[in-house]
């Protein structure tokens, strides 16, 4: 059928596989799923479907491929590239998994947990907790996002140095395909190797291939010794050196290495409630080292009482504070977690998700900034993010007194500057974003032809209607 609209009466048809309290019409009801964190995306949908089990987003896939209706999954609405939010003037229905949210279990022998795909990052992290483990995965937005999302964007977030992204966090998963047919993967071994892997095919593909309901996480022992230090330095090759120290000091045991700006520092402490500077005085760049042993406190407070004295000797660090308690380490991540945010008061902001080698980041953001001001000046660089991963949010927020909506205008030519010096350093154009609507064009042009080929020749395998999240990360006429 075309997607130009949808008669009531399959509307109907698809709200009764989820009772019609499960099935979302109105304006009002539909609003906050229509438009994503950033604004520059906002859709339109006849209806919302809250399926309360597998079984039910198997029938929803089912009606939708006899119908040729093009479903268009979320989770926790909490995407920056446009994945979760449904294309404007078309029929897209949205399906939430916002009641799918069990931890079906938890065996801290295996060190597994099995979670629904609607089920709360910060629930799993808590679930995993009471049993003695320890679930790594850390965002800003644990507290909203889900963990289908997260595996479909292959989130990586803060601690990703040690423990990796969702790819290397799961072992198996459980997923509805276009055609409603359900592949239980729910597979809890580290070593199997039969045949393709179709776990990693879905993580990562922003629900183009099918929708994720369930998978078995990894969970790792409680570390028993925890250190989180706050350090002020002259430059980012000074954040390199101090880097490459850390880890050469700590190995596995440095969970975090994160790299701030004054700029972020400025309006993180102006705008975000709580948050203060922990060192007096003022350093060009900052860096946040996280420090996790498995075998005592007294061990992370020597490690990085280590990595700072040989900082200070090197002339890597000017001034340090080493968090006293829990409390004073939450409050340095939570600066750190907050700068985003931190820049919407600010004015607008264009942001950048990339990645560069590790080794090449202190002349990538020497160059971006040379590039960005002369396009831009006037422009304040918020350029920030996992310097032990080369994950760098390269955000620019507007000039002073600029008008905003000139300003987002721009958006595509700053990416332009940005991605192409990023790509120059053998670099990535999305870290752990996605691609979603933002870069879909962008990928399309920038990676060699045979690979988007073989994307689209794996999508049209698993969904040839092109009913599943349609116009996202590679595009096809179906």
């Amino acid at each position: 059928m075309s997607s130009a609209g949808i008669s009531p009466d399959l509307l109907d048809r698809f709200a009764a596989i989820v009772g019609e309290k499960y099935a979302l019409r109105s304006e009002a009801d539909l609003a906050p799923h229509l438009i994503e964190n950033r604004g520059l995306y906002h859709g339109s949908s006849p209806l919302l479907l809250k399926p309360g089990s597998v079984e039910e987003v198997s029938d929803i896939m089912k009606l939708a491929t006899e119908t040729g209706t093009a479903i268009v999954p979320q989770t926790g609405n909490t995407g920056l590239v446009g994945g979760q939010t449904p294309r404007t003037d078309q029929a897209d229905i949205i399906l939430s998994l916002e009641r799918m949210t069990r931890i079906r279990e938890v065996d801290p022998v295996a060190n597994v947990l099995v979670a629904d795909g609607g089920a709360v990052l910060a629930d799993v992290q808590k679930a995993a907790e009471a049993h003695g483990r320890l679930f790594p995965l850390s965002l800003g937005s644990e507290g909203s996002c889900r963990i289908g999302g997260n595996l479909s964007t292959n989130a990586g977030g803060t601690a990703v140095l040690a423990y990796g992204n969702m790819r290397q966090l799961c072992l198996g998963l459980e997923v509805v395909l276009p055609t409603g047919e359900i592949w239980d993967g729910l597979r809890r071994l580290k070593k199997d190797n039969t045949g393709y892997d179709l776990r990693d095919l879905f993580i990562g593909a922003e629900g183009t291939l099918g929708i994720i309901t369930g998978a078995v996480l990894k969970l790792f022992p409680q570390p028993l010794g925890h250190q989180v230090a706050f350090a002020g330095l002259h430059s980012v090759e000074d954040a390199l050196a101090l880097f490459n120290l850390a880890a050469s000091l700590c190995g596995t045991s440095l969970t975090g290495f994160e790299l701030m700006p004054r700029f972020g520092v400025e309006i993180t402490t102006r705008h975000i409630e709580g948050v203060r500077d922990p060192l007096e005085a003022a350093y060009p760049w900052y860096v946040l080292i996280d420090i996790s042993t498995s075998d005592s406190a007294e061990t992370a407070e020597r490690m990085m009482n280590s990595v700072l004295e040989q900082g200070f000797e090197a002339g890597l660090v000017q001034d340090a504070a080493i968090a006293a308690s829990v409390a004073q380490q939450k409050a340095i991540w939570h600066m750190r977690e907050s700068m985003s945010d931190a820049q919407k008061p600010e004015g607008g902001s264009i942001k950048h998700d990339v990645s560069v080698p590790v080794s090449k980041i202190p002349h990538f953001m020497a160059e971006a900034e040379k590039a960005v001001m002369a396009a831009m000046p006037g422009a304040r660089i918020c350029a920030f993010g996992h310097m032990g991963d080369g994950n760098i949010h390269y955000n620019i927020s507007q000039p002073i007194g600029a008008d905003k909506a000139a300003f987002i205008a721009r958006w595509r030519e700053m990416n332009h500057i940005v991605h192409g010096l990023v790509l120059a350093h053998g670099g990535s154009i999305s870290a752990e974003h996605g691609i979603g609507q933002l870069k879909r064009d962008e990928l399309a042009a920038i990676r060699p032809t045979i690979e988007i080929e073989l994307m689209r020749r794996i999508k049209r395998a698993f969904d040839p209607a092109n009913i599943m999240n349609p116009g996202k990360v590679v595009s096809f006429d179906s």
